[in-house]
């Protein structure tokens, strides 16, 4: 078993420390003042369009137009405006197909319920609503109906009972449906073009930038769970933790990348992400990323083992092998971090699926070298056993980057 090894001296290392600290206070303020920004940015759009939509109150041409039926314009810009474009657009698509459809159905109902006179009248109503509420709540249940068209299921509910219930007492019920949806559609064509045209969220842009970021923060976890793992050795003083803060947060994220993806999908092209974009790998690859924090998380118990305070003698049998594998490994993670921010196959991802391979090999003839030398066990063995399932994770992630260059057709560097 071969490795290299690369000396650096004090003030190399010191200088090494000092470029972490910038990096980490740097990637700490920049992304602060990037979402404060852009949440100054979505509340001035906010306040934009409520000025436009209250024209059709405030200028006298435009009541007499629509009168009191103005307000829906103005409930829509509240209801619909979200901080991301894509939201946007699927809040306002989804409550203008269940307004139309929701509508239709409620002047249908209604004019049936005309036809009918007497006792006959209240129970095609009572019938149609049970019918529609019923069949409606139970489509909104649907996983996949849900995901993606819950808040259209339930406007639709919404406008046809408001649609067919005040048909009973309104002469003119198709007029009045017609006045509600034009100003609704008002209200949806403001928040899509203030939406998407001034200074623009993407939903994308975040999903895709956030799936970068935790290649680096898996990384830097990785590098710094060696550093403090042979530094007590080095020190000879009791192990210390590292803080796995970062790597936790991984833990929780799966949630909001699913709904980042979803309305990713809702999207119009726009700069490198066109029609069609594969967001369900994001969801795997999001899924690996997670595994691989939790067995990177469960690197700590060995740092954090309270049993016995090992000798630098004996933690320095595997610390050469360790090392260099924990340095490979942020490397690949960079890597494959690298190829999904630029889009692009290096020439260096080939390299990859070898070098894992290479890295297992040499911790499974450790850790089987330590095994026979050694009857007392100690927390080397386990810290070698939970760096082969590291690179398993890592061989496992690493694929599903290589099948999003595929369907995502990733240029060749």
């Amino acid at each position: 078993m071969s490795a290299t090894v690369i000396t650096i001296s004090d003030e190399g290392q010191a200088t090494l420390k000092s470029k972490k600290f910038l990096l980490s206070v740097t990637s700490l303020i920049v992304p602060k003042r990037k979402q404060d920004k852009r949440k100054v940015f979505h509340s001035v759009k906010v306040g934009f369009a409520l000025v436009l939509v209250s024209l059709l109150y405030l200028l006298d041409p435009l009541y007499k137009q629509f009168g009191d039926n103005a307000m829906w314009a103005i409930m829509t810009v509240v209801v619909i405006f979200e901080f991301f474009a894509g939201a946007t657009l699927s809040k306002g698509l989804n409550r203008g197909i269940g307004t139309i459809a929701g509508g239709g159905l409620g002047c249908a109902a209604a004019f049936l319920a005309d036809e009918t006179s007497g006792i006959g009248n209240l129970l095609v109503i009572g019938a149609s609503v049970f019918i529609f509420g019923v069949a409606a709540t139970y489509t909104r249940m649907i996983p996949s109906i849900k995901k993606r068209y819950d808040y259209g299921v339930m406007i639709f509910i919404l406008t046809f009972n408001l649609v067919v219930v005040s048909g009973l007492r309104a002469d003119e019920i198709m007029e009045l449906a017609l006045d509600r949806l034009s100003t609704i559609g008002i209200g949806f064509v403001i928040c899509v073009f203030t939406s998407l045209f001034v200074f623009p969220t993407w939903a994308s842009d975040e999903l895709h930038d956030s799936t970068v970021t935790k290649f680096e923060t898996l990384a830097c976890c990785i590098e710094g769970c060696m550093e403090d793992y042979f530094k007590a050795a080095n020190e000879n003083e009791t192990q210390t933790s590292t803080s796995f803060t970062d790597c936790k947060k991984l833990f929780c994220s799966h949630s909001n990348e699913e709904a980042l993806a979803n309305f990713a999908r809702w999207e119009p092209w726009h700069g490198r992400f066109g029609f069609s974009y594969p967001w369900e790998k994001y969801l795997h690859i999001g899924k690996d990323i997670t595994e691989l924090a939790a067995t990177i998380y469960s690197l700590k118990g060995c740092l954090d083992s309270p049993t016995e305070t090992f000798s630098t003698t004996q933690r320095q049998s595997i610390k050469e092998s360790c090392e260099v594998v924990g340095s490979s490994l942020a490397w690949t993670l960079r890597e494959l971090g690298e190829s999904i921010r630029k889009m692009e196959k290096s020439c260096s991802m080939a390299q990859i699926g070898p070098k894992l391979q290479i890295m297992k090999k040499e911790l499974s003839q450790a850790s089987f070298h330590l095994q026979l030398g050694e009857l007392k066990t100690d927390n080397r063995l386990a810290f070698l056993f939970l760096l082969i399932q590291v690179v398993e994770k890592v061989q496992v992630l690493a694929k599903e980057v290589e099948k999003l260059g595929e369907i995502a057709e990733f240029k060749t560097k």
